[in-house]
Formats: structure tokens, C-alpha cells, sequence
């Protein structure tokens, strides 16, 4: 497996070794003794599968208290995933880090606990797998705006199909600062 780091600390992109040949190919989506080899030493203990299309943004999610950690990959399509930094007293607080995963590419993105996570659709559908660290707690459950200026991401996509709950989502400065994770280096 390559393990490739991003711009952002602690977020990483894995890429596994896949043989192919006529008959199509095999790889390990995931290998617990690799994982933790490469840094993700974690539990995890939901998995889920969202089918989305062209056009559609999900995010910026992430839960408080009690933290997911995802490991994400696209099974059928292409999507720019992203990550952010809102652990108050990170240095790299407000920071992200965007990755293009595809069903050709394999590779699987890992967002630490502590980070937002979101993804656009930018083909005509996409089948996207999340494997999480913590059971999803609907009380826990936040987001910050997608295109929060002070963030900085470079979206592929100006005017994205969202969710009402993510139409009404908070810029990161208007969090208040209980419902955000906290630094523990």
C-alpha cells in the first residue's frame, strides 16, 4: 500500500496494491496490520454507503462530541473529497486538504477524528463507502458551510445540489466554540 500525506496533517491517502488482468482485478479495501503501519490505528464500528449524483455536495459533516474518524473510497464514479482542520487550538485550525477518489483510482482518504468531511459528485453518479470510528449520534451531528470563504477550498462545482440541512449550515467562526473538537496533540 502507498501512503501518500496530504497538505494536512493526520489526513491521508491510501493507495492499495491492485492486481489486474482481463478478468477484472482484486485489491484489499482494507487490511488492519497495513492500516496501522500506515498511521490509522483505529476501530472501526459503522459502515455506511451513500449513492449520490452529478452535481451534489455533501458537507462539511462532522460530529461533537464524539468524534468520527472516516475512511472513505468511491466504489462507482469520481468525487473531490474534503477534509478540514476545526480542532480549536490546532495549528492547522481552519485548514483543508481536497483528494479527486475514483472507482479507477481506489484510493481511500482518511479524516481523522476531529476534522469536517464533505465531497462533491463530478460524475454522473457516485456509489461512496465511509468507514467510521464512532456510531452516529443524530445529537452530535453538525456542519459548518460548504463554502465558507475563510476555508478556502477550491470546490470544482459553483452552485452544488445540497441537502436543506446543508443549505443552512454555519460559517466556522459562527460555531460556537463548545461545538467544536478540541487540539490534544
Amino acid at each position: 500500500m502507498k501512503v501518500i500525506e496530504t497538505s494536512l496533517p493526520g489526513a491521508l491517502v491510501l493507495e492499495p496494491q491492485v492486481f489486474g488482468d482481463a478478468r477484472g482485478f482484486f485489491y484489499e479495501s482494507y487490511n488492519e496490520a497495513k492500516y496501522r503501519d500506515a498511521g490509522v490505528d483505529r476501530r472501526f464500528v459503522q459502515s455506511n454507503v451513500s449513492r449520490s449524483a452529478k452535481g451534489v455536495l455533501r458537507g462539511l459533516h462532522y460530529q461533537w462530541p464524539n468524534p468520527q474518524g472516516k475512511l472513505v473510497s468511491v466504489l462507482e464514479g469520481e468525487v473531490y473529497d474534503v477534509a478540514v482542520d476545526i480542532r480549536r487550538g490546532s495549528p492547522n485550525f481552519g485548514k483543508s486538504a481536497g483528494v479527486l477518489l475514483t472507482a479507477e483510482n481506489h484510493r481511500h482518504f482518511w479524516v481523522p477524528e476531529g476534522f469536517a468531511h464533505g465531497f462533491c459528485v463530478l460524475s454522473e453518479f457516485a456509489t461512496f463507502s465511509y468507514q467510521c470510528t464512532a456510531l452516529y449520534e443524530p445529537k452530535a451531528d453538525a456542519g459548518i458551510r460548504w463554502n465558507d470563504a475563510a476555508l478556502g477550498i477550491d470546490w470544482p462545482v459553483s452552485t452544488p445540489l445540497l441537502s436543506d440541512k446543508d443549505g443552512k449550515t454555519p460559517l466556522l467562526e459562527d460555531v460556537p466554540p463548545e461545538r467544536l473538537p478540541v487540539y490534544a496533540p
